[in-house]
């Protein structure tokens, strides 16, 4: 199992991680199977969204003796009411879901408490106004939570939360499919037939946008929906009509800036482990670049996707790498501190690009790598 750095938050988390849909599998014992599993296999990141009573006790049954081997994701305004889940904006509910949440983790702190499905500014403004994010930064003085994150669809609301500097985590839905799509506070346009009835080209510039200022913020993504609900495995109901395999998913969530790990909803061991297994496959089997330029009605033609067919380079310069940094400094309209240093580590740069144009030729999306290169030397310096 390879582990990224989860932002600036010090926590070190498993490309692969575990969303929480499968523990409901078998009348909840499903959670102790799923736990065992991703205990063998090096998994230590899950994400926890339900509410249900009893799904916690699952799961907090599950961790007995092993707390320290996981890092906990869940979700605050998430509340258990009547029966059923609900998303709250209510503090007292609020406070008391999160009271709930702790007894049943029998934990005494969560690393990352998220404050839960925020898709449009007005909600946003809502969590500020009935004193939610204050909560959550109480939580965190008090260490009963250690890094405030905040899950989200829409693009927009994500880059207004983390650019308060109060969110260190954002759990957003990323695939290449819901990236082609602009924002919108109804989640369920980025998956409706007809956002993909007509050609596509690109992807979307506020998701773009999000991802390289989470870079050059230090806010870890924790990815969700990277199978597009499972959809994107299935020709039959893929939006781009040919199906992906989840290595190739998982290899373009990770691919994105500041990507850290992709929460797989496992329903099953052998889904788990199937997830898994993209730590050991051979680069052909991961690569998702061909299958994406095939899609019919989308193309990426002229985007750099970070994927690597570039490579090898003449001069050993990491292209995707300087590619990322130099993008990042258009995001951001200069060049920041850590940007500059991370650049300043490569062992090549662009500066030792001879243009002789072989990268040019092997890239599947027609990118202008050369001209990159130019631009990123006038950036940098060298």
């Amino acid at each position: 199992m390879q582990y990224r750095q989860l932002g600036n938050t010090g926590l070190r988390v498993s490309e692969i991680g575990m969303g929480c849909e499968g523990f409901f599998e078998e009348d909840n014992e499903m959670a102790a199977k799923l736990f065992d599993a991703a205990e063998q296999s090096g998994v230590n990141y899950f994400d926890l969204y339900s509410p249900d009573p009893e799904l916690r006790k699952a799961v907090g049954k599950a961790l007995r003796g092993r707390r320290e081997k996981f890092v906990i994701q869940a979700h605050l305004c998430s509340i258990w009411k009547d029966g059923q889940y609900l998303r709250s904006r209510d503090l007292t509910e609020v406070q008391e879901a999160f009271g709930d949440l702790l007894r049943f983790l029998e934990v005494d702190a969560i690393d990352v408490g998220m404050i839960h499905y925020c898709d449009s500014l007005d909600d946003w403004d809502t969590i500020i106004r009935n004193g939610i994010l204050d909560y959550a930064e109480s939580l965190k003085q008090s260490g009963k939570i250690r890094h405030i994150g905040l899950s989200s669809h829409n693009p927009v609301v994500a880059r207004r939360a983390v650019e308060t500097g109060k969110v260190e985590v954002l759990m957003f839905s990323v695939n290449p499919c819901y990236d082609l799509q602009p924002p919108d506070e109804d989640v369920e346009k980025i998956w409706a037939d007809e956002a993909y009835a007509r050609p596509l080209l690109n992807m979307d510039p506020d998701r773009e946008k999000l991802y390289e200022r989470c870079e050059e913020l230090g806010v870890g993504i924790t990815v969700m929906k990277a199978f597009g609900g499972g959809d994107l495995l299935d020709a039959s109901l893929s939006p781009a009509g040919v199906a992906l395999t989840p290595a190739q998913c998982i290899g373009y969530a990770l691919s994105r800036p500041a990507a850290a790990t992709v929460c797989c909803g496992a329903h099953s061991v052998e889904q788990l482990r199937q997830c898994v297994a993209y730590e050991e496959l051979p680069a052909k089997e991961r690569d998702f670049a061909e299958a994406l330029a095939s899609f019919p009605t989308i193309s990426w033609y002229g985007h750099c996707m970070y994927c690597g067919h570039c490579l090898p380079c003449l001069q050993h310069i990491d292209i995707a790498a300087v590619t990322k940094f130099y993008n990042l400094t258009r995001a951001a309209g200069s060049v920041p501190e850590t940007v500059r240093e991370h650049y300043k580590a490569l062992e090549h740069h662009a500066g030792d690009c001879v243009q002789c144009g072989a990268c040019e030729k092997r890239c599947p999306f027609g990118v202008a790598i050369r001209e990159n290169m130019k631009r990123a030397l006038r950036t940098f310096g060298y």
